[in-house]
């Protein structure tokens, strides 16, 4: 089985989704086999690539889950979409921790192909998420580059603490990812400093600058590497997917 990352944070828009669609397809481009989870009920992952959204989440249904996998337009890259059902998303945030270790269990069954998997999580601290990182062997955590970027931080490392000690020491932080990165603003360069200096060498070395291209892609369903491949958000999620191939 190849790495299993889970790209989470509890604050929305900080480029979660699209960091997990451009890694996805990026990683997919340089020869690996990538399967795309989308466990946001909001199924941008799923709609940014162009697959058609789940009528019932995969986790719930009676069926393997290699059966709920979809391929994309891109060679080598599997999605298996999410699901706006709100039954759905009720009955699996309130699961009890056994039952999130048997989705944990039921999402890994159907992983063992893949080179990389990326999990994209809903923008909480919910059921989904931690059935997302007990399924994963790496967190990856994207931070904007704002005034509240390490608003929540606390509590997001404290969910995490506790699924690598349930999980006995499988889970591991992979890195924080600084996005929508403008090197104009005084401010960026404050969060930047604030965020190597406390967290040290986790921190990827590569930005997410701010790019509307990165915005554009999804409506059009693509990765931000093929709708601007000449793109400065191209070039950064291209160098992105290096260093992450670099880690172990």
């Amino acid at each position: 089985m190849g790495r299993i990352i889970c790209i989470a944070n509890q604050k929305g828009g900080v480029g979660k989704t699209s960091t997990a669609i451009n890694l996805a397809v990026g990683l997919a481009k340089s020869g690996r086999r990538v399967l795309l989870v989308d466990l946001d009920p909001q199924c941008n992952a799923t709609s940014g690539l162009g697959c058609r959204i789940a009528a019932r989440h995969a986790l719930l249904e009676d069926r393997p889950l290699r059966e709920a996998i979809v391929a994309s337009t891109t060679e080598r890259l599997d999605v298996l979409p999410g699901s706006r059902s709100f039954r759905d998303v009720e009955m699996l945030a309130a699961a009890a921790p056994q039952e999130s270790d048997r989705f944990a269990a039921n999402l890994i069954g159907g992983m063992a192909t893949y080179d990389y998997v990326m999990i994209d999580c809903p923008p909480s601290f919910g059921q989904l998420t931690q059935t997302a990182l007990a399924s994963s062997d790496e967190v990856l955590m994207p931070i904007q580059c704002e005034y509240f970027a390490m608003e929540g931080l606390a509590q997001m490392i404290e969910v995490i603490r506790q699924i690598m000690q349930r999980r006995e020491g499988r889970l591991r932080f992979g890195g924080i990812v600084l996005t929508m990165y403008d090197a104009a603003l005084e401010l960026t360069g404050e969060v930047e400093a604030e965020v190597r200096d406390f967290f040290g060498e986790i921190v990827f070395e590569t930005v997410i600058p701010r790019d509307v291209a990165v915005a554009e892609a999804p409506s059009h369903a693509l990765s931000v590497l093929d709708y601007a491949p000449r793109s400065r958000g191209a070039r950064a999620y291209t160098e992105l997917c290096l260093e992450l191939t670099e880690t172990t």
